[in-house]
Formats: C-alpha cells, sequence, structure tokens
C-alpha cells in the first residue's frame, strides 16, 4: 500500500523527499505526485512486467536513496514481501531469517555489483541501478536490465490503494505491514515529528528506510535524505532549507 503522503491532496511544489549528496553535488528533489509516479511505475514493472502478485518476493540491495524509495514503495503497495540490505550495514549482502530460497525480483546498485555478483541473491528478475546524479543509465552486466529505463515504460498515475492485507507479512521474518506502520509511527513520535515538519536524516547514520522513509511519511513530515553528509556546513543547511529535525 502507498502512504497516504503520496495519495492525498498536497502542495505538488513542495519537495517530500529530497536527496543529496554533498560528495558529488547531487541533488533530486521529489514531490508527493512525483514519488508517487515513481512508486507506480516500479509497481507496474513487478506487476505487468514482472508477474509478481501479492506474496511475492523481492531483495532490495542499495543504500538510502530516491531510487531505492521508489522500489520499496511499489513494492509494497502491491504486498510484495521486501528483504532489504543496504550496502552500509554489511560488506556483502547477508542472508536472514526466511531467505534462503530464489526471490522473485532483486534490485541491486552498480557501484557494489563487481564485488556483489556472487552473492546476489538468486531471482526472476534482475534489475541495477546507477545511482547517478540525473539517473543515467548504468552499464548493464548480463542477466540484469536498468531500473530506470524498464520502469520508465510504465504508467506513472497512482493507482488506487490495492486490497493489501495488514495482516500480510511485508518482510521475510514475518513482520507484519501493520507492524511495521506501528513502528514507523513509534519512531516519528519519539523523534517528535509533526505535519509539516521538514527532516535532514544523515544516510549514514540511519540505513534502515523505517527511520528515513517510513517514519516521516507516516509523520505527514518531507525528507531531506543527505549522503555523505557535510557536517561543516549543516547549520547553514538548516537555515536555508527550512529543517525542522536533524537525525
Amino acid at each position: 500500500m502507498l502512504p497516504e503522503s503520496l495519495t492525498a491532496e498536497r502542495d505538488t511544489g513542495a519537495a517530500l523527499l529530497t536527496y543529496c549528496d554533498d560528495a558529488t553535488g547531487e541533488r533530486t528533489a521529489l514531490t508527493a505526485v512525483e514519488l508517487g509516479r515513481w512508486a507506480a511505475r516500479t509497481a507496474g514493472l513487478l506487476g505487468d512486467g514482472c508477474g509478481l502478485v501479492a506474496g511475492d518476493r523481492a531483495a532490495v540491495l542499495l543504500p538510502p536513496h530516491w531510487q531505492t524509495a521508489a522500489v520499496l514503495l511499489g513494492a509494497w503497495s502491491m504486498g510484495v514481501t521486501v528483504s532489504y540490505r543496504s550496502w552500509a550495514t554489511a560488506g556483502l549482502p547477508a542472508v536472514g531469517p526466511g531467505e534462503d530460497e530464489p526471490y522473485d525480483a532483486v534490485f541491486v546498485s552498480r557501484q557494489r555489483l563487481g564485488s556483489w555478483l556472487e552473492r546476489v541473491p538468486e531471482a526472476r528478475h534482475r534489475f541495477v541501478h546507477g545511482l547517478a546524479p540525473g539517473a543515467a543509465s548504468p552499464e548493464v552486466p548480463d542477466g540484469y536490465r536498468d531500473y530506470v529505463a524498464e520502469a520508465s515504460r510504465h504508467p506513472g498515475d497512482v493507482p488506487a490503494p490495492q486490497a493489501v492485507r495488514y495482516t500480510d507479512p511485508a518482510s521475510p521474518d514475518g513482520t507484519t505491514y501493520r507492524q511495521w506502520g506501528g513502528i514507523a509511527a513509534e519512531i516519528g513520535a519519539r523523534l517528535g515529528l509533526a505535519p509539516g515538519d521538514r527532516v535532514l536524516v544523515d544516510a549514514a547514520a540511519h540505513v534502515q528506510p523505517v527511520t528515513w522513509l517510513l517514519a516521516p511519511l507516516a509523520a505527514g513530515a518531507s525528507v531531506l535524505l543527505c549522503a555523505n553528509l557535510d557536517r561543516d556546513g549543516l547549520e547553514r543547511r538548516v537555515a536555508t532549507e527550512g529543517v525542522t529535525h536533524v537525525i
């Protein structure tokens, strides 16, 4: 299911998710409508393009990034069970509870694919992400397809909420959609997030999407996701970006 922040009426001129990389200068800002369109394209890619249905399984081996958000939201909107691994959490993808069977789809970063190639889980459909400024097409190895190119073939109209049951597992360990929603709400409350807040997230410090993505969206806040965060310029950025919380 898509969060209400992507389906409700919002100020379409305001960024809901902004991704910055202080090492490269990249800045990609997506409104609720734009992020919703990328989630819808991902859902179309998985459903119409790959034949996945609710209960099928996808592995997402990506760092915190706007493309990662699109993949996760698109997969969850269909009721797909998602195993998430960030390259920041370990040197190689790890296998966890309930993850010893082949996946239906896998999404992996081109930047790390060379060192991970022998460890990427088996999957019927494999997609590679360049994660480059402007979503430039990556070099695509045999057996993979370019995520941006393939997702762009599908409509970006945000679909009506799917009949995903809250009791269905959202992750391989059996955590349900309802439980993840509760965890996200608890994190948002602990951080003191409220509708209209703008949250600056250090991507290196918060790699799990329940913190950098779901908790702010559940609270009605927007996200400024910063990779390679320049701490020396943090005070200026907080002022210029209208940031209300830094995590």
